[in-house]
């Protein structure tokens, strides 16, 4: 299981001075979507500069042109863009040709999908890498969290990787491992820690314990 570290809330040069921390710790660096939001791909073209050999997702959350938008994530230096579940089929489908023409890779995203089971049997045939098991933010403290779904993916997938994100810390992790998706995608947890090294070495004791 490898560990994903999403930044959302940061500008660039505080989201390089975090990642100087645990660069070496973390096996995926996810640019979140309010920090493309707020500065467009630039995050990932200074990631990418500083840190060749780094595994980069910019979290596009393609909804739209999706043969376009993953070809921009890719050229700023993107190794993984991310495509919503609910955007149209041949936007889903252009975004992963488009990764695939350059050696790269894609995760579909199922936030909030309101037929979730199906649609993940449905795009696990299509190629990308990666489908995403993941609870919006906005209703994590309802309760809410990625576990049921997480089960659910992990059973019917038979072609495609499985990452999970969520409100993920290390009180949940361990129930998170025991399904056993290969992505684990912490975020807040980390970010906010006081000590960021710290709290990604304690979560890596928990994924290879």
């Amino acid at each position: 299981m490898q560990l994903q570290l999403a930044i959302d809330l940061c500008n660039t040069e505080e989201m390089l001075e975090l990642v100087s921390k645990v660069h070496d710790l973390v096996d995926i660096v996810e640019i979140g979507t309010p920090m493309i939001i707020l500065e467009g791909q630039k995050p990932v073209q200074a990631l990418r500069k500083k840190y060749p050999e780094l595994t980069i997702l910019s979290d596009t959350k393609i909804m739209d042109g999706g043969m376009l938008e993953a070809e921009y994530a890719i050229k700023a230096g993107a190794d993984i863009v991310t495509v919503l579940a609910t955007a149209p089929d041949a936007t889903i489908k252009g975004a992963i040709d488009t990764a695939r023409k350059y050696g790269k890779k894609v995760l579909i995203d199922m936030i909030n999908h309101p037929n979730f089971k199906n649609r993940v049997i449905e795009v696990d045939g299509w190629g990308a890498d990666y489908i995403g098991v993941h609870t919006a933010s906005d209703i994590q403290g309802e309760g809410n969290n990625p576990i049921d779904e997480l089960r659910i993916a992990v059973e019917v997938v038979k072609n495609t990787k499985v990452s999970v994100a969520g409100g993920i810390g290390m009180d949940t992790l361990p129930n998170i491992k025991k399904i056993g998706p290969d992505v684990v995608i912490a975020g807040s947890k980390i970010t906010g820690s006081s000590n960021p090294r710290e709290t990604v070495i304690k979560f890596q004791e928990i994924i290879k314990a």
